[in-house]
């Protein structure tokens, strides 16, 4: 058997192990400790295991994803993100669609916060999906905004998903993160309107919500939104100007977090010691994933497959755009199956070759690869985020609700992806101005 046969072997035996529900960690790192075995021989193998690890989990920038997580798990525990929805409630609740709208712009706000997908569904989700279940909400449109505007944690900084990319293709991660912004906005922004639109022609969807709040009630709820911001703009800001690594905006955020709580009356000793509990499980889980997509990159280069796809689809004259497009179907058809960061990580040793032998810029692949993920995170069959939705809510509402709601959704999606491969400088402006 071939070096590139062993190769496409491996992959089908991970493929294979993930439908048996193996872990992803443990299929990962079994096939490919195996497989540099066939390659190479037991030494290799085991120095692998032996030094592969340490070398990833010591890489420097990786500190900032338990620093993410800490400030996510700090900022939900706390109760900063109920006051963020209370806030987007009184002030668009009179819209077509006011509580969706909301929802969805509190989902953002979260995400900025959290850097993670499925937190942002599950906090938004038990906060938000309720609220608009009692005023009558269509229950595909109010567990389908929360669903798909909950993937935008993995896009707006800062973003768990963008710290991996960014070591895995050796970008800039701060840069990534800015990039993330823009098209963060537009996302949220185009689910908005949708739903507007959605709903001023079909008010069946959103009875009127009647609350009439005064505009003292209005801006005296903002004073307590203020922490949310002002955690925000500290991490992007300190990214910005230069003034902090993307690691060390870890720190800011966790400790601008925890300040925050404190200042606020809402720290304490529960609080932390949730807050970090969350913070260790979900280190834990990601770093083990991590490590396994490590080792399967080492297999894969090892075997020669990246240059044979290279090569094959070269000499079947594809290249550009269509790279780009292949890419995108394999993102797709994978996102079905698998979560969002084992997603990536089997997925970027093939592709990435093929995205720098056509010369593309890897920032802007990168947001595009997060749009990727963020679609199959709300994919049937399995759509991650629409299962944390399911999850929380129970028997409230029916799963086909869900996935019926979270189709108007997709499109969106589809129309950002589209809008991002014509106009490249919707991800790239912000970067471009980075000292």
């Amino acid at each position: 058997m071939s070096d590139v046969a062993i190769g496409l072997t491996g992959l089908g035996g991970i493929l294979v192990l993930l439908a048996l529900r193996v872990p992803i960690a443990i299929a990962l790192t079994s096939v490919s400790v195996v497989g540099i075995w066939a390659l190479l021989g037991e030494r290799p193998a085991l120095g692998s295991l032996r030094t592969i690890p340490y070398q990833f989990t010591a890489h420097w920038s990786l500190t900032a994803i338990p620093m993410f997580l800490l400030m996510g798990a700090v900022a939900f525990r706390a109760g900063i993100v109920s006051s963020l929805y209370a806030a987007a409630r009184l002030w668009l609740c009179r819209l077509p669609g006011g509580l969706a709208i909301a929802s969805n712009f509190a989902c953002a706000g979260f995400a900025a916060a959290s850097g993670s997908s499925v937190a942002t569904a599950s906090a938004m989700g038990r906060i938000a999906v309720p609220e608009m279940l009692r005023y009558r909400y269509d229950p595909g449109l109010a567990t389908g905004v929360v669903a798909a505007a909950g993937t935008l944690g993995s896009l707006i900084p800062p973003s768990i998903l963008m710290i991996l990319y960014g070591t895995f293709s050796e970008s800039s991660i701060g840069r990534l993160m800015i990039a993330g912004i823009l098209p963060g906005i537009l996302t949220a922004g185009i689910y908005a309107v949708m739903i507007w639109l959605r709903c001023l022609a079909s008010p069946e969807l959103a009875p009127r919500v009647d609350i009439r709040p005064s505009w003292r009630e209005r801006f005296a709820v903002l004073a307590e939104v203020w922490p949310m911001p002002l955690l925000i703009l500290g991490v992007i800001g300190g990214l910005y100007g230069g003034l902090v690594t993307a690691t060390e905006a870890g720190a800011l955020g966790a400790f601008f977090a925890l300040a925050i709580a404190a200042l606020t009356r809402r720290l304490n000793w529960r609080v932390f010691v949730d807050s970090l509990v969350d913070t260790i499980h979900g280190t834990a889980v990601i770093f083990f994933v991590s490590i396994g997509a490590v080792l399967l990159s080492r297999f894969i280069a090892l075997s020669g497959l990246p240059n044979f796809v290279v090569d094959y689809f070269g000499a079947a004259g594809l290249e550009g755009y269509y790279v780009v497009l292949f890419c995108g179907l394999i993102f797709l058809f994978l996102g079905m199956f698998l979560d969002p960061i084992g997603l990536m990580l089997i997925a970027l040793p093939v592709l990435l070759p093929m995205i720098q032998h056509s010369g593309f810029d890897l920032i802007w692949f990168g947001i595009l690869t997060i749009k990727f993920v963020e679609i199959g995170l709300i994919t049937p069959p399995v759509g991650l985020s629409v299962y944390t939705i399911k999850t929380v809510l129970g028997d409230q509402v029916q799963l086909t609700s869900i996935f019926r709601g979270i189709t108007w959704f997709l499109i969106c999606e589809l129309l950002v992806v589209v809008l991002l491969v014509i106009f490249p400088q919707i991800a790239l402006y912000l970067p471009g101005l980075m000292h």
